[in-house]
């Protein structure tokens, strides 16, 4: 099976009521726990790249991984390129063979965020590529992506229609109260569900995308706390917040931040407990079991994605 496009997967997701998992690669290790557990619960799976991570392991290195994966796993597999903020960097990406772009022209006013949106959208469908645009703006910081508080912007539900048909965008990235990072929040989490509510009615059945959505297992955070991190006041979003919204239009939600404290985790444990490895399989193996026990609580208890591949 070749890698695919998120097309049908959306579709069927939207119809089934879940969602589809992004979860973000950067390395092999990542790779592999992550693709285990979608083997496991037979599931469909995006793994998305962001631009730091192309950077970071190289293209053509994460496309081999990828494609490994799809042949290993025999699981309908989506290579995405998260926040691509340029049309030269979508080019490129989808020149490089992935099947989805995410276009993140949201920092742009609303008829600029149209007209690099749609120059995406026209060299992407030309080649059979679907993508993902942004209205509104998270904040937080991930990677390349660095919005503050004061930038950060709700999804305004009027001018959702008005976009989609300008753009031919696939589906739609909103704002309703997710950011990126592990500080999510600061008091008591509260996502926008009457914003969610207001896009799903404007556009029936179309693919909305959530990205910021890790819950920040406090799990993993106790971990590393008590292995010489410093992460007091880690919050993410409420899963059950999470499940509401795949119920929903939420079609896509993005899971970045849980797997790299997942993964460091792992390691920061087992130095403590084996101070004498040096052996990089000694220390990355425990990291691939914990993004895969991870995973696959997230497809079936969150995302709802499990038995659907």
């Amino acid at each position: 099976m070749p890698l695919v496009n998120t097309t049908e997967m959306f579709q069927k997701a939207y119809e089934g009521g879940y969602a589809i998992g992004a979860f973000n690669v950067n390395n092999m290790e990542i790779i592999q726990g992550v693709v285990a557990a979608a083997k496991d619960e037979k599931a469909p799976l995006i793994l998305q790249v962001s631009s730091g991570a192309r950077k970071y392991a190289s293209p053509i290195y994460l496309r081999k991984l990828v494609e490994a994966a799809v042949e290993e796993s025999g699981l309908p597999i989506a290579l995405h390129l998260d926040h691509g903020d340029t049309f030269e960097l979508c080019k490129s990406a989808i020149d490089d063979g992935f099947t989805s772009v995410m276009i993140d022209a949201s920092h742009h006013a609303f008829a600029e965020n149209i007209k690099i949106t749609s120059q995406v959208v026209a060299y992407a469908h030309a080649r059979g590529v679907t993508v993902e645009a942004e209205l509104g703006r998270l904040a937080g910081i991930e990677d390349d992506v660095n919005v503050t508080a004061e930038n950060a912007s709700y999804t305004d539900p009027a001018q959702v229609e008005e976009f989609v048909e300008k753009t031919g965008v696939d589906s739609l990235a909103i704002a309703i109260g997710t950011s990126h990072g592990a500080f999510k929040f600061k008091g008591d989490a509260a996502l926008r569900f009457d914003i969610l509510e207001e896009v799903e009615n404007r556009l029936p059945k179309f693919p909305i995308v959530l990205h910021g959505a890790s819950s920040v297992v406090p799990e993993y955070v106790d971990l590393i706390n008590k292995y010489g991190g410093a992460m007091p006041g880690a919050k993410g979003v409420p899963e059950d917040m999470l499940r509401r919204a795949a119920s929903m239009a939420v079609c896509k939600i993005n899971i970045d931040s849980d797997l790299r404290l997942a993964f460091t985790a792992a390691v920061r444990r087992h130095f403590s407990e084996n101070p004498a490895h040096f052996d990089p399989r000694q220390y990355l193996a425990p990291a691939r079991n914990l993004i895969q026990e991870c995973v696959k609580h997230k497809l079936v208890n969150v995302l709802g994605c499990n038995n659907k591949a």
